[in-house]
């Protein structure tokens, strides 16, 4: 027998903003990773830029996610 259909909403939820956070953490993780060691800019520039992608790719991941 199958979970009542509350639980299996409320498990859908939790997915869907596990995909979104492990989406905007790996961009941000990439682009700081980019950023710091391969294109050599300072720290704080670093961890902007890493925020702005963090954010945009939560976006994405959200709007694909309701899809």
């Amino acid at each position: 027998m199958g979970l009542p259909s509350k639980a299996n909403r409320g498990s859908e939820a939790v997915k869907k903003w596990g995909f979104i956070a492990m989406h905007s953490a790996l961009a941000a993780a990439f682009m700081f990773l980019l950023q710091r060691f391969v294109m050599n800019a300072t720290q704080e520039s670093s961890l902007l830029w890493a925020l702005t992608f963090a954010v945009c790719a939560a976006g994405l991941a959200y709007k694909q996610a309701n899809r």
